[in-house]
């Protein structure tokens, strides 16, 4: 008899704490989420409030470089606590990306969430006590947003869209405070921002049915059945159309063909596209994919500023 009994093969050792902790990391405060508010900040710096000037200036500069880190600390913090109230729900929803209370235990989810909040507000605060409590401000809808908004119908959507638009305001509200000098073509961005943003969270909101249902939501699709928020989707995205065919028809009739062209290509035939998948969509498939289609559009739009400096 052999005293040493056999290896169990690689495949199938379960992974030490710390191996899960750092593969679950990413995920938790959701890397790709923060990597495109990193490039959104960066190019409304570079592309609207600073175009031509070179990257030591505008990307560089270390006051624009803490305003960035403060706004990524609070919106890791913001998916963090929001993952901490989603643990039974993202349980149906999305058990594959189940962190808080599997891998990381939810007391140690809530103290990341209390340092990370306030190492963001207090970076912002060091900076200028206007961004300190802009900061203030957006940390603690999140966590109404996660504990409350997110429950209630189109008040969690609206939340999240208002924080879009506020960040990619941010870096113009720096630029303000500093210079005392204000630039208009932000602002197009910004609403743009918060409609796209109000048609990604109902569409994600009809996909989460389920989860959602079962422990007492109230969202849009909930209350008012998804054929009706269908309606109330198509209105966002209208809104968001008729911005975007004015942004565009000015373009033209100023001659900036290269932008125009890039939002009528990578912008407008798109939504085109999501409005027809939206009128046929009935499964949850297809509304995640649709789901999908906003953030490509919304990538699109972010780029565009690199066309956009000078307007």
């Amino acid at each position: 008899m052999n005293p040493h009994p056999p290896k169990l093969p690689a495949a199938a050792v379960p992974p030490l704490p710390a191996e899960r902790l750092r593969t679950a990391l990413p995920t938790l405060v959701r890397w790709p989420n923060l990597l495109i508010m990193l490039l959104c900040m960066a190019l409304v710096r570079a592309g609207l409030l600073m175009p031509g000037a070179p990257l030591r200036e505008s990307l560089l500069d270390g006051r624009f470089g803490a305003l960035v880190l403060a706004a990524l600390l609070v919106a890791a913090a913001g998916y963090i606590i929001n993952d901490y109230y989603d643990v039974k729900i993202d349980a149906i929803n999305r058990p594959d990306r189940l962190v808080v209370g599997r891998v990381v235990n939810r007391r140690k989810a809530m103290l990341a969430h209390m340092l990370l909040s306030g190492a963001g507000v207090l970076l912002a605060g060091w900076l200028h006590p206007v961004l300190g409590a802009v900061t203030l401000g957006t940390a603690l809808l999140l966590w109404g947003y996660s504990a409350r908004f997110k429950r209630v119908a189109l008040v969690g959507n609206a939340s999240i869209a208002t924080l879009t638009a506020a960040l990619v305001l941010l870096p113009e509200l720096q630029w303000q405070l500093a210079r005392h000098e204000t630039h208009s073509v932000v602002w197009p961005y910004a609403l743009a921002a918060f409609l796209l943003t109000m048609v990604r969270e109902i569409v994600k909101d009809v996909e989460d049915m389920r989860g959602d249902a079962q422990h007492g939501c109230r969202t849009l699709p909930l209350v008012w059945g998804v054929a009706r928020t269908k309606w109330a989707t198509g209105f966002f995205l209208a809104c968001l159309a008729l911005l975007t065919v004015g942004a565009t028809a000015r373009l033209f009739v100023s001659g900036h063909w290269p932008l125009g062209a890039w939002l009528v290509l990578l912008v407008l035939l798109p939504m085109a596209q999501l409005t027809r998948l939206l009128i046929r969509a009935d499964r949850r498939r297809h509304f995640h994919f649709l789901s999908t289609l906003c953030k490509g559009i919304m990538l699109a739009g972010v780029l565009s500023m690199l066309l956009a400096g000078g307007l």
